[in-house]
């Protein structure tokens, strides 16, 4: 806009105005747009591996089985914050190295040099002459496997322990109508333990929201990232100074996690009530 031209110059509301449309802030509204992506696209891949994972740990197949196991003891028994910046540093450099085999085979230098990790330039991930996007697309997709990992080991727990919950009675009386196995566990346990699942799945929905603001340790840059660099105080050197306005951006943050879990509160109330529409009471006397 013309009359942000000269930001000197503004007093009040167009002070304001200019302030709240710059290019940061714009970012800065954006990363929300981070948020609400990673939640999109995590939720779905945590149900996968959960389900998968719970599969496992019932598998008949004992490596199957101990796979299962290990994933959901490992993950769960180690503190997040390792696995968020082990998984996307791990990953990274296996690409790399992957990509330097291929590339790079003339290359007789060793990768691993004392603390650094040293590949040819064409091997980097993405390349030094990739569009900004695709660098932030790529950090947000390594965000996104380490959050699925973590959150998916819990989904597991909680499946594998709702499917134990569905009554037996109900699994042998679908027996008894002569229904195989297979038709048990598909039409019978999963069905009934989405019941039994529900608290478990709502609870770590809550913790994987309040998880997000750990995006700015992966590289990426959310919304605490923009929150703590816009609030921070800027004397004259820079375009429009101010104090620290740091309390003021994180209780915008704190209103702005307060409504998302009030909002998904309500919703798995509403799921709830819908699941339990019908349902027997477990140990009711009949």
């Amino acid at each position: 806009m013309e009359i942000c031209a000269d930001p000197s110059s503004l007093e009040g509301i167009n002070w304001w105005m200019c302030y709240l449309t710059t290019g940061k802030h714009q970012a800065f509204y954006l990363s929300f747009g981070t948020v609400l992506a990673l939640l999109a696209f995590t939720a779905p891949v945590v149900m996968v591996l959960g389900f998968g994972g719970a599969m496992a740990r019932k598998s008949r197949i004992p490596p199957l089985r101990w796979f299962g196991l290990a994933y959901t003891n490992i993950v769960r028994g180690v503190p997040d914050i390792i696995f968020f910046l082990f998984v996307p540093i791990a990953m990274d450099q296996g690409i790399e190295y992957l990509r330097h085999q291929i590339k790079c085979p003339d290359v007789l230098e060793p990768i691993r040099q004392g603390s650094d990790f040293v590949v040819c330039t064409i091997a980097k991930m993405p390349l030094g002459s990739s569009p900004q996007w695709v660098h932030e697309v790529y950090g947000f997709s390594l965000a996104l496997i380490a959050f699925a990992l973590v959150f998916g080991a819990f989904a597991a727990n909680t499946l594998y322990g709702a499917m134990n919950a569905v009554p037996r009675a109900q699994l042998e009386t679908a027996e008894a109508f002569g229904m195989s196995e297979r038709q048990v566990f598909w039409r019978i346990q999963v069905k009934q333990m989405w019941v039994y699942a529900l608290p478990g799945l709502s609870n770590l929905w809550m913790i994987l929201i309040k998880a997000t603001p750990l995006l700015f340790l992966l590289g990426v840059e959310g919304i605490v990232y923009w929150a703590r660099e816009l609030g921070g105080s800027k004397t004259t050197r820079f375009t429009y100074p101010h104090p620290d306005w740091r309390l003021y951006y994180f209780a915008f943050l704190l209103v702005f996690y307060l409504f998302m879990t009030w909002a998904s509160e309500n919703v798995f109330n509403r799921i709830n009530k819908r699941l339990s529409h019908g349902q027997a009471i477990v140990g009711a006397d009949s």
